[in-house]
């Protein structure tokens, strides 16, 4: 397989196609439940088509996350089948692309497809990368970003729309992941380090990447809701605390195997890599992508294997470059199939619960206590209890119980009080969940509102 993938042939890639297809399809065949973050998703994707993110629906996913997730509950509804198959075909374009821009780049001393089977066999070191999620997208636009990079250091002339492309394509993912925003910050560094970027190259950059979040606020100016946009993506996104959905086992576990070979990797290239001067930069400024890529997998909210997208081109250029260093061509093999082997195996077992320690509840959304008596309803939840959702859909302004709190346990705020009358009277709720029993005080602000529902238990009935 190493000798097949080593020729410089684009027509390789129909093959990592057939490839990624098979090591896909137990997980498109046995589709696993859905996750936390997708069932939000769908959520989100259902309410998006006819309010207004952050003023008519109060959550902080960022903006082209929320409209991806429109368009994919317009072409599939729920349907985690469409959403998964969406996500093979991202996964086949970046390593395909990966490959590719490495070539264009002449990061190696020879053309070659293996890239692009290491990269895509590494985005199966965990069974829910294989779900279209906002990281996913913009790991796809961080991948545009970095051939940018790679442009202008070889270069380094005075061709503006490089650095302009490369902030826009930076804003753009980060309008899909918030945090992305660490990469802007690196970009800046690796670029005034390896490219010697004027003030003026570095402005520009920021202007790309302010350009897209300008266009955000337009729209937002144009409805006077900026206040709205601050408060709830902006503020709301930096506001979260830190908290791991996996268990540090768990993460030992999957990336066990690539960190292996990457230590195997490194010193295997300052031992017997020859670099030419482009070559080397290009070594370090992958090598300063992936200490990027660990800042924000430490600044990230919520740490997920999906966290671990951006480690993935670092990982895949220096794993490749020790196959191409390896003399003897029938280890390099062997060493190629048990790393394969590997991944595939250590997925299938963790995602089984075969390997003792390992642990995916997290990202997972718990079972309801109302899931038998609440079906098919349009529900406002005044909590926590996601695991509702997987049988009602959102009825009301309230999806994010982290912001949507305050106005709830401030019911003697007036503007709280009016948000809420708005949510009921023009989106109103068949059902309300109220496990702590937040609501009461507000229907007693709002007579017109507490002869529409009756109460039984935690429960408000729409009559």
């Amino acid at each position: 397989m190493l000798r097949y993938f080593r020729i410089n042939d684009p027509y390789r890639l129909l093959s990592l196609m057939v490839l990624l297809a098979l090591v896909s399809l137990p997980s498109l065949i046995d589709l696993p439940s859905m996750t936390t973050h997708e069932l939000k998703g769908a959520v989100l994707g259902e309410a998006v088509g006819n309010k207004m993110l952050y003023v008519e629906i109060v959550d902080r996913t960022p903006p082209l996350a929320a409209v991806t997730e429109g368009v994919l509950d317009f072409v599939f509804g729920r349907s985690l089948l469409g959403r998964h198959i969406i996500a093979f075909i991202i996964i086949l374009f970046q390593a395909s692309y990966f490959a590719i821009l490495l070539i264009n780049n002449k990061a190696y001393n020879e053309n070659t497809y293996l890239p692009s089977l290491i990269f895509g066999m590494l985005c199966f070191f965990s069974f829910d990368l294989l779900a279209t999620t906002p990281e996913l997208i913009a790991s796809a636009l961080l991948l545009l970003a970095l051939n940018n990079i790679f442009k202008e250091i070889e270069f380094r002339v005075d061709r503006d729309s490089i650095v302009l492309k490369l902030g826009v394509f930076l804003g753009l993912a980060s309008l899909f992941v918030f945090s992305y925003t660490v990469f802007l910050i690196g970009t800046i560094f690796i670029l005034i380090a390896f490219a010697r970027a004027s003030f003026r190259k570095i402005l520009l950059l920021l202007f790309g990447y302010g350009l897209t979040h300008g266009v955000l606020f337009t729209i937002y100016y144009y409805y006077d809701h900026t206040a709205d946009l601050w408060t709830n993506f902006y503020v709301g996104t930096w506001q979260q605390s830190h908290v791991a959905l996996v268990s540090t086992k768990t993460f030992l576990m999957l990336g066990a195997i690539p960190s292996f070979y990457f230590i195997i990797s490194l010193l295997m290239l300052t031992r017997e890599a020859r670099f030419t001067k482009y070559q080397s930069q290009l070594f370090q400024v992958l090598l300063l992508w992936l200490f990027i890529a660990v800042l924000h997998a430490w600044l990230t909210v919520e740490l997920t294997p999906h966290s671990f997208l951006t480690f993935l081109p670092p990982l895949a250029y220096f794993i490749s470059h020790y196959f191409l260093l390896i003399r003897r061509r029938r280890l390099a093999e062997i060493m190629l199939w048990l790393l394969i082997a590997g991944l595939v195996s250590v997925n299938f077992l963790v995602r089984n619960r075969q390997v003792k320690g390992a642990d995916y509840s997290g990202l997972f959304p718990k079972k309801s206590a109302y899931e038998a008596s609440i079906v098919n309803d349009r529900i406002l939840i005044v909590g926590e209890d996601v695991g509702l959702y997987r049988q009602n859909r959102l009825a009301g302004y309230f999806l994010d119980w982290d912001l949507s709190r305050k106005y709830f346990v401030e019911p003697d705020s007036y503007e709280n009080i009016v948000k809420i009358y708005k949510s009921i009277k023009e989106d109103p709720p068949e059902v309300i969940v109220d496990e702590n029993n937040l609501m009461e005080p507000i229907l007693e602000r709002i007579p017109g509102l507490k002869t529409l529902y009756r109460k039984e238990g935690k429960i408000y009935r729409k009559l």
